[in-house]
């Protein structure tokens, strides 16, 4: 025991400032694919790369219609090998509330042998121009926290079919780095216990009635966060004879974290936005 206490006052305080510093995400690490739209020359070798069908696009009427939907994107970044126009960032902080705003569009004039010719438009995801918050996030969501549901937030996590990397990242908060606790969050074992579901994976077929009880067995206010690519569209997975696809085929959901899977900073943030979404419920 001695021997623990020694090695725990040598190694010190190892827990993240985050998020009142920036987010300490590895230099190699995927995140937000970042496209060089007025560059991009031809889309088709980057579709057809793409496993999830996050990148897509459709040509007619002499124009090509190109879409990036993060919440099928697992940030391989096979993209980014087929095409110098794509750019693998390790931006984390992508949860929305709507599914809507992980989609960016893109629309181009098509020019001899299929190629693109001149971008037309762009609507940008909400994601792309969105301001950092990171000085302000922490103590929001202790504010949010404490003005809504008093000293702290419950959470209990489902597995709806996940291949449990998610889970993996979740766990993680708990550590000693992340340290959720210090917010007031903390994970119940019981959904009666609970104000937010954190559900992952694709739901499975033999999941959806243990979803749905779950969720009904959650009070009111109740909020659901759907996490990683699984959980958002049905990711790799997609629909199909024991996939339901996204965690939206079967119950409401708040906010959605993209990923494959999600980091800890990625779950913070999501987390935050949901409790955003409290007084509107």
């Amino acid at each position: 025991m001695f021997d623990i206490i020694r090695k725990s006052l040598a190694t010190g305080i190892v827990t993240t400032d985050y998020p009142q510093t920036p987010a300490e995400v590895a230099s190699q690490a995927r995140g937000w694919p970042e496209i060089d739209f007025v560059k991009w020359r031809d889309a088709r070798p980057a579709v057809a790369a793409c496993p999830t069908g996050a990148l897509a696009c459709v040509d007619g009427g002499g124009t090509r219609t190109v879409k990036l939907d993060l919440a099928k994107c697992t940030f391989c970044g096979l993209c980014a090998e087929a095409d110098t126009a794509i750019r693998m960032t390790n931006a984390c902080e992508l949860a929305a509330r709507r599914k809507e705003d992980l989609l960016t569009t893109a629309r181009y004039a098509l020019g001899p042998a299929g190629a693109q010719g001149k971008l037309v438009a762009t609507q940008r995801s909400p994601l792309a121009t969105q301001p950092s918050n990171l000085d302000s996030i922490g103590t929001e969501l202790k504010a949010r926290i404490a003005k809504v549901l008093g000293r702290s937030l419950h959470i209990r996590e489902v597995d709806a079919g996940s291949c449990n990397g998610c889970e993996i990242e979740i766990v993680g908060l708990n550590s000693p780095v992340y340290d959720i606790e210090r917010f007031g969050i903390h994970f119940v074992a019981s959904p009666r216990h609970a104000d937010m579901l954190l559900v992952t994976g694709p739901v499975s077929r033999n999941m959806e009635l243990a979803l749905r009880k779950t969720y009904d067995a959650t009070p009111d206010p109740r909020l659901v966060v759907a996490v990683g690519a699984c959980g958002c569209s049905g990711g790799i997975f997609g629909q199909n004879y024991a996939s339901l696809g996204g965690v939206d085929k079967v119950i409401p959901v708040d906010v959605y974290i993209p990923g494959c899977p999600p980091n800890p900073h990625a779950l913070l943030h999501g987390i935050l936005m949901a409790i955003g979404r409290l007084p509107e419920k």
